[in-house]
């Protein structure tokens, strides 16, 4: 039985971290949302999931996951369910549990990224809170983006499994749903903030290298240069503001 997947139609988004791990793992999947409403996909499938009173668990937004009779919501604890599955985390828990740490710490950047152009509130255009993304903006650059990156620099530089390796890995020494998701975040972000961003990759060689490794693995060489790779665009969680770059 195929995965379904249940993001927003048009945007990569948070989506496009659990797309990663089920395009790399060649996984049978439905991307829900893309599909025809006639056959019972589209957006009014992944609605039933968050406003029908008789769905017992309703996840609270999308993505989430169906599996069978499973239901899982939220970035991290998809992968954390998928990873085992699709051979993209160590078998080892404490491996596991080290790359679900990982990938809650993208979800922080990923936050704190959505949150330079939408620092008041997410009903409110951007315009309506410029002045205050300027500020916020200025701050994710000088201090907040050094920081997490500089983090996933020293968890790359100091994992063993890295001797010797072209492509460097953050959990043991084989591809892991959390390299894919440092590749997607670190591409969101060069999209976002592409002077601050390259800035703070010369600092973070480690860093730079998994981004520019990844796309070289053949199944999501094809899977990028794809039609199914959605493009980041003004509606997603990077957006690129020139003003709030610097």
């Amino acid at each position: 039985m195929a995965y379904e997947l249940h993001y927003w139609p048009g945007i990569p988004g948070r989506g496009e971290f659990v797309r990663l791990a089920l395009e790399a793992a060649a996984a049978d999947y439905v991307d829900v949302c893309r599909g025809d409403e006639q056959q019972g996909l589209g957006v009014p499938a992944m609605l039933h999931w968050l406003e029908d009173p008789s769905v017992p668990r309703p996840p609270f937004a999308c993505p989430f996951l169906v599996d069978g009779r499973t239901v899982v919501d939220q970035t991290a604890a998809i992968l954390l369910y998928l990873g085992p599955r699709l051979g993209l985390v160590p078998q080892r828990e404490q491996d596991r549990l080290w790359a679900h740490q990982i990938q809650l710490t993208v979800a922080d950047l990923v936050q704190e990224a959505h949150n330079t152009h939408h620092p008041i509130a997410g009903g409110l255009y951007y315009e309506e809170q410029k002045p205050e993304a300027l500020r916020r903006a200025a701050d994710f650059r000088r201090e907040r983006l050094p920081k997490f990156l500089g983090w996933f620099e020293a968890v790359l530089a100091r994992n063993a499994g890295n001797a010797r390796r072209e492509l460097p890995r953050l959990v043991g020494g084989r591809l892991s749903y959390v390299d894919l998701s440092l590749f997607q975040l670190v591409d969101g972000l060069l999209y976002a903030f592409p002077k601050a961003t390259r800035r703070a990759l010369k600092k973070t060689p480690h860093v730079a290298a998994v981004h520019a490794g990844v796309p070289r693995l053949r199944r999501l060489a094809a899977y990028l240069a794809s039609e199914r790779r959605l493009a980041f665009n003004e509606q997603g969680i990077f957006r690129h503001y020139p003003e709030l770059d610097a």
